[in-house]
């Protein structure tokens, strides 16, 4: 007597692989996809703009931005050097007390950082920094290290061969040097 095949549909490994198959279906595409919308849901913001045309009818226009693409448009609009000098300039200020034209320079300089000067410019723009305590404290470190008068403390702050603070920065700091 010969033995029967029996059709692949009836063997145990068949259906053993039809299960795994379909609980993983059933787990990956329900969470994955109800996760998804969440998240879509959670990312999603709809603005509505009034726009008045020539007749003076209003039209209504919905426009659908996700936190992410907005991110990475900001992200992209900013050079990565833009944003290396801003944080270089940050330390400059920061350490070293240096003047808003000062840090221009060095960050432009061949001999000091480089940069290209919109870099430089855009470091400077962005950099929200309070001058007149920077030369405050650089009067203070000349006053203390090299004991200079109050004038030959302006006059370096001032000077283009110096440290570059405006008229005012400087005089600020002088009437504030104790």
């Amino acid at each position: 007597m010969e033995k029967q095949k029996k059709p692949f549909y009836k063997k145990w490994w068949f259906w053993v692989i039809a299960i795994i198959i379909v609980a993983a279906a059933a787990i990956g595409g329900g969470e994955e996809g109800s996760d998804q919308a969440k998240k879509d849901e959670e990312k999603t913001t709809t603005e509505t703009v009034t726009v008045e045309s020539e007749n003076k009818k209003e039209t209504t226009v919905e426009e659908e931005t996700t936190e992410e693409n907005t991110e990475t448009e900001v992200k992209e609009e900013v050079p990565r050097e833009y944003e290396a000098a801003l944080k270089k300039a940050e330390l400059y200020a920061e350490t070293m007390y240096m003047s808003k034209q000062g840090i221009y320079d060095q960050l432009v300089s061949e001999y000091g950082e480089g940069f290209p000067p919109e870099a430089a410019q855009y470091a400077i723009d962005n950099l929200e920094w309070d001058w007149k305590a920077n030369a405050l404290k650089k009067a203070e470190q000349y006053a203390e290290t090299m004991d200079m008068s109050n004038q030959a403390i302006y006059d370096q702050l001032v000077s283009e061969y110096g440290e570059k603070f405006t008229p005012e920065e400087a005089q600020y700091a002088i009437d504030n040097l104790k």
